[in-house]
């Protein structure tokens, strides 16, 4: 990117992000369920406002803040291919053990009308009420075998999705999609954080996050295969971790090569600074028996200054098991913009290395 197009796009937060070298890492969702809902274009800004959803945002709410359940909700476009006049897709992947590689799958094809009954069933199963899920079995689809990439296009949200995402959107959908026989669909889907990353998709049932995509990416993505390191500052992260124990996975990524995708894996932290709490106030309040408000303060402490991190990992075939550990830390700061704009709020977002990696086996 010359210096003259870098000032042309300089409202578009990504470019700032980019320019400056913010690396990504570590800004995935860490998820245990995803309910991804199909619905038509276009989208406003308030998406999550509109009368078939906000229904289930409300349970939503409940589900994260009183039961704290890792879920992320997204909505998809609808495809001139993939979808149907009528009827609406819905997707919902869960953690299937604590050591996994990737999320399990369920997907259904059901009327546009029973869309918000059968999200509904499918939220009250999570947080483990009596729920009408048998009612739509036939509706269901066995598509394990098919990958799903979501592209955020999300433009009335921040313009750098759409200016960034749609042409990775068509280049993944019109090249790569066709050539995959059936195994690869790529979606336009809404806002899933991360302004400043984009181009950024999930990969899903793997659960991987990437930002600042480029185009010559895209085979190394697709295929998983080739120079791995190409990949390294356009990782976002893998959702089946927390911030700090996805900054060690890639590391350990990079390390071991493109089989480590195949093995299961877990995630802890040790021991980390508080971040910005006292740690005797810290500790007292983890004792209260609340879970919003335990809730509040993992959002709060997810931004200590270092931290000591254990993966648990297995291969497929359960022969090569261990764990590695490490420590993160700051390392230095980079200007930022979350959101773009005709004027940028800059900021500063720390940036972090890891350090002291070794395999601990036995």
């Amino acid at each position: 990117m010359t210096t003259l197009e870098t000032l042309s796009n300089c409202q578009f937060c990504s470019v700032i992000s980019k320019t400056n070298g913010e690396d990504p890492i570590g800004t995935a969702g860490n998820h245990e369920h995803w309910l991804i809902l199909e619905a038509a274009l276009p989208w406003s800004e308030k998406l999550m406002e509109e009368p078939a959803i906000k229904p289930l945002i409300t349970l939503m709410k409940g589900l994260i803040l009183e039961q704290q359940v890792k879920l992320r909700p997204i909505i998809i476009a609808p495809d001139r291919e993939y979808s149907r006049a009528g009827y609406n897709r819905v997707f919902y992947y869960h953690q299937p053990t604590r050591l996994f590689t990737q999320f399990e799958k369920q997907e259904y094809w059901v009327p546009e009308a029973d869309t918000t009954r059968l999200a509904t069933a499918l939220l009250q199963k999570i947080a483990g009420h009596p729920n009408e899920l048998k009612a739509f079995q036939s509706y269901q689809i066995d598509s394990r075998h098919v990958r799903e990439l979501l592209v955020c296009t999300h433009g009335n949200v921040d313009v750098a999705c759409s200016r960034f995402g749609f042409p990775i959107y068509k280049t993944l959908r019109d090249k790569y999609a066709p050539a995959s026989e059936g195994h690869l669909r790529v979606w336009r889907c809404s806002h899933f954080g991360g302004h400043q990353f984009a181009p950024t998709l999930i990969d899903l049932p793997q659960g991987q996050y990437w930002g600042h995509l480029e185009p010559d990416r895209l085979d190394l993505l697709v295929y998983r295969s080739g120079e791995l390191s190409k990949l390294r500052s356009c990782y976002r992260g893998w959702s089946g971790l927390e911030k700090f124990a996805q900054m060690v996975e890639r590391e350990i990524w990079m390390q071991e090569g493109w089989n480590w995708l195949d093995y299961r894996k877990a995630g802890q932290v040790l021991t980390s600074d508080p971040g910005g709490v006292s740690r005797y106030f810290y500790q007292l309040l983890k004792r209260i028996p609340s879970k919003r408000l335990q809730f509040l303060i993992n959002q709060r402490s997810r931004k200590p200054n270092w931290a000591e991190i254990r993966i648990e990992f297995s291969s497929p075939d359960g022969t090569d098991t261990g764990a590695y550990e490490a420590r993160v830390e700051v390392c230095g700061e980079v200007t930022s913009a979350l959101q773009s704009g005709d004027r940028l709020k800059l900021q500063p977002v720390k940036q972090y290395r890891v350090s002291q990696l070794r395999r601990c086996d036995g």
